[in-house]
């Protein structure tokens, strides 16, 4: 099969290769798949560039969507044939999503009306989202500003968060605003001057941050949004101010609590809101297995405004 992976850390760009491999096998507990499509993530360029180091080979592109085509031991939950989505094995094989074949170690069936492409884009946007809002505490009665609502994963915040009854603000560029008010977020722009625009929405007080943008210096604001108390805001990429601030981020919560319930429990529920067109991780591009370099490069720009998906199984557009 096909696989693009790794054998050694560095700039994605010169470390990935596409290469014909064995098909793997699933393990007790794990399930393959015929991937259908698969999300490529900015993660996948930091773990090419050494984070969570592994054992090489390594491949790329966690977010998988796909009919099961081998089950291992254990496995009672789904059967050869079913559609799924989830997580690709990644740590544990020497490929991962982005092949012809992928080794899941989390999944979940993929409700009637949902298609796979879409299917793929939800994985990390979801359980990433769902994981931060759960360390902050979010409830109904929250007000929450989520900077970088054009993210995937902010834009899959921001509609946790509504789904869960709270008062949303966003910043986001033109390209999401839009789409950000109908869902029914307050939408403000990015830059100096965010808190008094914050205030002239007149939403009262804003107890909590989620920080989702590319680091831009955007942290003292929203620590001046929730008051003065860094510990109301979480940021999952401006790590080093964060550090500086006192803001909390990802790679210092407390990882034994760190469950699979706040990674993955919401799955089924968001699938189902996304079947029925209620929830959504915006694609911004599909492309064929071969053009992997193409998505790569728009990736690395920053830029993609949304997710991008390699499709083993058919040609992207």
């Amino acid at each position: 099969m096909r696989t693009v992976r790794f054998h050694e850390n560095g700039e994605p760009a010169d470390v990935l290769h596409l290469e014909t491999v064995p098909v793997p096998e699933p393990g007790p507990g794990r399930i393959r798949v015929a991937v259908h499509a698969c999300g490529l993530a900015p993660a996948d360029w930091a773990l090419c560039r050494g984070l969570f180091p592994g054992s090489l080979p390594r491949g790329i592109g966690c977010d998988v969507s796909g009919t099961v085509d081998a089950v291992g031991a254990g496995v009672t939950d789904v059967a050869v044939g079913d559609r799924v989505f989830g997580t690709a094995d990644f740590a544990g094989q020497p490929s991962a999503g982005a092949a012809d074949r992928a080794v899941m170690d989390h999944w979940f069936t993929v409700p009637d009306g949902l298609d796979l492409t879409r299917a793929a884009a939800l994985p990390m946007a979801l359980s990433t989202a769902s994981w931060h809002l759960a360390r902050l505490s979010l409830t109904a009665d929250s007000t929450i500003l989520i900077n970088g609502a054009g993210t995937t994963i902010g834009y899959a915040a921001v509609q946790i968060a509504l789904v869960r009854g709270a008062r949303v603000i966003a910043t986001a560029g033109e390209t999401y605003a839009e789409r950000l008010r109908e869902l029914g977020a307050a939408v403000v722009g990015y830059g100096e001057g965010l808190p008094e625009r914050v205030k002239a929405l007149g939403v009262g007080e804003v107890g909590l941050a989620f920080d989702t943008a590319p680091p831009n210096g955007a942290l003292p604001e929203l620590v001046e949004i929730v008051g003065g108390h860094p510990e109301r805001v979480l940021t999952c990429s401006d790590v080093a101010a964060a550090a500086e601030l006192g803001v909390r981020d990802s790679f210092h919560e407390d990882p034994a609590t760190l469950t699979d319930v706040e990674r993955f429990g919401v799955f089924p529920e968001f699938a189902r809101l996304a079947a029925d067109g209620r929830f959504t991780v915006p694609v911004a591009g599909t492309f064929p297995l071969a053009d992997w370099r193409e998505a790569l490069e728009i990736s690395l720009t920053g830029q993609a405004r949304g997710k991008l998906l390699l499709l083993p199984a058919g040609a992207g557009h």
